[in-house]
């Protein structure tokens, strides 16, 4: 992607593009530190706002960048905007919430992708039995198969201890999903070379290796590196606060606020740009993404 002004930004295309439509969570996963912001909802009419200005530079609005979206007591009436904008979305949820009103939700239109984070119930409920969980999960997906074949959706176990094998943990849960859908998988796999596995349809699997989130506690790794920051994907906080990166979960580097200024003005500014141009030449300029680790599985 060429380096963003105000000038040439209206040709611009983003990949994905966050909107944090809650940062409260109805689990506190180990993986996945407490949000340290004030917790709120973003309101309908600021998601219009935001949604009027990102919209049509992204392929797909994420409604999440920390946060459980399915809390969201209006989130049918975001999903309306969306579909009258011609906005597809993409959603990553715990699971935990799925409801019959929730599934009528996701499967609306406007949906492309659907991700299911399988690791947090082990994580939260230890060796509780999975399978009224799952069963929600199985039964929503049965009806994508008839109702949005064209829908994606992942299953994430992004648990593993090591990136050549599958974690123990894992081991009830995929015996339950090969029995639902008459697959066998794959029992060893090398997430450096592969992560997804297909089950069937558009239903995959998606292995990973925990990672820690990056924070300014963390020590200094280094300042040569390259990330998809601003050049595949950007977020807009609960409060309006433009982020450059998905993981930077608290605006350590806030970019601008999109309810006080425009998205054009704020990806042009200087410090955008001088992330930009310091990522298009291997340079780590801020000091949040020099304690970044996830930035080794770009290398």
């Amino acid at each position: 992607m060429t380096t963003l002004s105000p000038q040439n930004f209206v040709q611009a295309r983003f990949g994905k593009i966050h909107i944090e439509i809650s940062n409260i969570c109805n689990l506190q996963c180990s993986f996945c530190p407490a949000v340290e912001r004030k917790k709120g909802l973003m309101s309908v009419e600021d998601f219009a706002m935001i949604l009027a200005q990102v919209g049509p530079m992204a392929e797909q609005i994420c409604l999440h960048l920390m946060g459980e979206p399915l809390l969201h007591p209006h989130l049918g009436k975001l999903i309306d905007l969306c579909e009258a904008q011609g906005v597809k979305l993409f959603l990553v949820s715990n699971g935990v919430l799925l409801k019959e009103k929730s599934i009528e939700l996701l499967l609306r239109d406007a949906f492309r992708q659907v991700n299911f984070s399988l690791h947090s119930f082990k994580d939260n409920f230890g060796d509780k039995d999975p399978t009224a969980y799952l069963d929600k999960i199985f039964r929503f997906t049965e009806r994508a198969f008839a109702e949005r074949p064209d829908l994606y959706i992942n299953y994430r176990l992004w648990n593993l201890d090591d990136p050549r094998g599958s974690c123990e943990s894992n081991r009830l849960m995929l015996a339950m999903i090969e029995e639902r859908f008459g697959v066998a998988i794959e029992s060893a796999i090398d997430v450096r070379n592969k992560k997804s596995f297909r089950i069937t349809n558009r239903l995959y699997l998606h292995w990973d290796t925990e990672f820690v989130w990056p924070s300014l506690a963390l020590p200094e790794q280094g300042s040569k590196g390259r990330c998809y920051g601003l050049s595949s994907h950007f977020g807009v906080l609960v409060d309006g606060t433009v982020v450059p990166c998905c993981l930077d979960k608290e605006g350590v580097i806030p970019l601008g606020n999109i309810k006080t200024q425009s998205i054009e003005d704020i990806l042009g500014s200087e410090r955008a740009q001088t992330m930009v141009k310091g990522f298009k030449n291997g340079k780590l300029v801020e000091a949040l993404c020099q304690r970044c680790q996830y930035i080794d599985r770009f290398r």
